[in-house]
């Protein structure tokens, strides 16, 4: 049984991935800098103190639901599971998703990578793959074992159900609200250990400084979080079209966003001097500083009636 219609496109934040292969298969033609920004992904950056690769996965995503609402999908989260998840428990959670695929609701799981599940077979899950072979994640799941993750089992299962989406200011507004607060209430959108807003450019910081600059974790952030970033600026460039009363200041914040993007981008060579690495980070982090109170003032604006 498969979904035909479901993929994932191969984006470094494969969040994103999920969402936008989900609402092309439910039909949405939204752009993906539209899905990026509005599900507030584009402005979130979470920073491990260690650098750790995870950041991309290990925030409060149950704090962007909301958002991710409004495109027009209620993504329900069906817990997590690990090495030691009962057969049981395991069963269930198999059954909640079988059935949803059976209805034609689309399936993800997270372990390492988000990955939509695109239907089954006798003997498991088929999942989306997300980039060319070898650096793909297992394209099947064995029903029971789930085998294919080997000894790094830590999982959730999500439905991502299709609903009535949101009007585009109300879209707009609650997601720049939602980029407001990520910077301004941290640890509310993230765990211990784990930075976002200004407190994940500062972990960056540290870590570089400590000797991270040139890790695999070094990369892999900077590279999702430029990848956001460079959305971001596409996003805002969508709502300048949208609305004349915002054309100005998303315009400008804009040109910010795209300009964080490229020191991201920069910022990702490992092999980058770690002072050249710094002074990049922290004219990016003054940046995007910068942005937060102008993101609200865009909010409030498109939030009059």
């Amino acid at each position: 049984m498969i979904l035909q219609g479901l993929h994932q496109p191969p984006f470094n934040a494969t969040f994103a991935g999920m969402l936008v292969g989900a609402l092309r298969y439910q039909g949405s033609t939204a752009s993906d800098a539209w899905i990026y920004g509005a599900s507030g992904y584009a402005f979130l950056m979470n920073i491990h103190t260690e650098l750790c690769p995870s950041g991309p996965y290990c925030w409060n995503l149950a704090e962007s639901c909301a958002q991710i609402r409004n495109l027009g999908i209620q993504l329900t989260d069906h817990g997590f599971y690990h090495l030691g998840s009962s057969a049981n428990e395991r069963r269930r959670v198999e059954k909640t998703l079988v059935a949803a695929l059976d209805k034609g609701v689309p399936c993800a799981l997270l372990n390492m990578e988000f990955q939509l599940i695109t239907g089954y077979d006798e003997t498991g899950f088929v999942t989306a793959p997300i980039w060319p072979s070898p650096h793909s994640a297992p394209e099947h799941l064995h029903f029971g074992s789930w085998a294919e993750m080997g000894d790094e089992i830590h999982v959730n299962y999500y439905t991502l159900d299709q609903v009535t989406p949101a009007d585009d200011r109300k879209t707009i507004v609650d997601s720049l609200e939602y980029a407001v607060d990520l910077y301004r209430n941290p640890t509310h959108h993230t765990e211990e250990d784990y930075g976002v807003g200004a407190d994940a450019w500062a972990n960056f910081i540290g870590a570089v400084k400590q000797g991270q600059g040139a890790s695999h974790g070094n990369w892999w952030n900077a590279t999702v979080w430029s990848e956001c970033r460079a959305r971001a600026a596409d996003y805002l460039v969508e709502i300048a079209g949208k609305y004349v009363q915002a054309r100005d200041a998303a315009t400008a914040l804009a040109a910010d966003y795209r300009a964080i993007s490229e020191a991201l981008s920069k910022i990702s060579d490992k092999e980058l001097d770690s002072q050249v690495k710094l002074g990049l980070l922290e004219q990016a982090a003054a940046r995007e500083a910068a942005c937060v109170e102008r993101l609200g003032e865009l909010a409030a604006g498109l939030g009059k009636p």
